[in-house]
C-alpha cells in the first residue's frame, strides 16, 4: 500500500511513520508527503528521507477547489491509496474526498468526540478533565466527525502542566497511527 502524508508543521507523526516503515513495522511505503507551509519542518524530514513532497500553498491557487484538485493530481501521480493526515491543519474538501473515499485517516489529540478541532490538547487541559486521549479516525465532511477506527486514553495526572500533557500526547500518538496504519493494510490483503 502506498501513502501519501499530509501535514503543516513540525512533522512528528510523519516522523514517526517514516521510522515505522524503516524499520518494516509497516509494511507499506510512503509515496510522498504534501504541505501547504513553506516554513514546515515536515520538509526536511521528506528530504532527509529522500521522500518526494509537494508544497501546496492555498494561496498559489485561483480558489479552494483549485488547491484539491492539485493535491489530488499530485498524489494520483504518486499512486497514493491510502491519504494519512499528520497534523495537517486545513479541513479537506470534496475534491479530497471524492477521490478517496474511504481512505483519508486522521489522528487527533483528544477522545472523539470530546474537544474536536485545532486545540484537543489545550481544551482538554483547560476543562480539567481526568482522562483525555488519542484518536485515529476515517475523514469526513465534518470536522473531526468521521468514523473512529482505534483510540487510546490516557489520565492526566493532577501535576502536570500543559506541556507535560502534550508530551504525553505525542508519544501515544508516535506509537498508535504506525500501529492502525499497519492494521488498515493488513485488513486490504
Amino acid at each position: 500500500m502506498k501513502l501519501g502524508l499530509m501535514a503543516s508543521g513540525n512533522g512528528t507523526n510523519v516522523q514517526a511513520i517514516i521510522d515505522a516503515v524503516s524499520k518494516q513495522e509497516i509494511s507499506g511505503q510512503i509515496s510522498c508527503i504534501v504541505t501547504d507551509n513553506p516554513k514546515a519542518y515536515v520538509i526536511e524530514r521528506a528530504k532527509k528521507a529522500g521522500i518526494p513532497y509537494l508544497l501546496a500553498q492555498p494561496k498559489a491557487y485561483d480558489n479552494r477547489q483549485a488547491w484539491e484538485e492539485a493535491i489530488v493530481t499530485y498524489l494520483r501521480q504518486q499512486g497514493v491509496d491510502l491519504v494519512v493526515l499528520a497534523g495537517f491543519m486545513r479541513i479537506v474538501g470534496q475534491p479530497l474526498l471524492d477521490a478517496f473515499p474511504n481512505s483519508i485517516i486522521n489522528i487527533h489529540p483528544a477522545l472523539l468526540p470530546a474537544f474536536p478541532g485545532r486545540d484537543g490538547i489545550g481544551d482538554a487541559y483547560k476543562a480539567k478533565v481526568s482522562q483525555t486521549g488519542v484518536t485515529v479516525h476515517y475523514v469526513d465532511e465534518g470536522i473531526d466527525t468521521g468514523e473512529i477506527i482505534a483510540q487510546e486514553s490516557l489520565t492526566i495526572e493532577a501535576d502536570w502542566t500543559l506541556d507535560d500533557l502534550a508530551a504525553h500526547i505525542h508519544d501515544i500518538e508516535h506509537d498508535l497511527y504506525p500501529k492502525v496504519i499497519e492494521q488498515l493494510i493488513q485488513n486490504q490483503k
